[in-house]
């Protein structure tokens, strides 16, 4: 098993102490094994913002809502918006490294996929809400993907998915740091690793 985080990822000390520096995204395709990571991260004392489809999705399931992927797409981007945004301010009243299971231009990628315009406020906001410059990334993998009822996608849409947020984030001025295929305790003690590494 990986280690707790040391003091340092769980207090924010070293350079990474304020605002965009201590926020790492982790993103990639579907499937890839992002949350299993981020829950594995929570585990050692290290706490993450949870996806915004996957809130989205759960809270309209139950309202009888149509903001969602498979019935208004548009609309389930804007809802992703207003819940990444919300997520990012919450963010900024928490102290010490802080996940967040995908990001603001995870929203942009989503629109490019479904063949949906990108308004200026998703830009503004994507621009203005910065993160670390260094991305988590999570490649598709094959031996562990499958849908479940909030994920519906098939295999190539999910290649598709991780070759566009890798596209926005580089767009963007981020720098990709690509997962390994290993387990989640190595994937974490990775991710921990390189944070570190920063800090010093």
């Amino acid at each position: 098993m990986a280690g707790h985080a040391g003091p340092y990822l769980r207090a924010g000390a070293g350079k990474l102490r304020d605002g965009m520096d201590r926020f790492f995204v982790v993103t990639g395709g579907p499937g890839s094994g992002k949350s299993t990571l981020l829950a594995a991260l929570a585990e050692q004392g290290l706490p993450h913002m949870p996806e915004a489809g996957r809130a989205v999705i759960r809270d309209e399931v139950a309202a009888g809502g149509t903001a969602l992927p498979w019935d208004d797409r548009d609309a389930f981007a804007q809802r992703m918006l207003t819940h990444d945004l919300s997520s990012y301010e919450e963010a900024r009243t928490k102290d010490g490294v802080l996940f967040f299971d995908r990001g603001i231009p995870d929203i942009i990628g989503y629109r490019i996929l479904c063949g949906l315009s990108i308004p200026g406020d998703l830009t503004r906001a994507a621009e203005s809400n910065r993160y670390n410059r260094h991305v988590f990334i999570a490649p598709p993998w094959a031996e562990i993907y499958a849908n479940d009822a909030e994920r519906k996608q098939d295999w190539d849409e999910a290649v598709a998915t991780y070759d566009v947020m890798a596209l926005v984030y580089q767009e963007l001025g981020y720098g990709l740091v690509p997962l390994t295929l290993v387990s989640p305790d190595e994937r974490a003690a990775f991710v921990q690793h390189w944070i570190t590494k920063l800090e010093t």
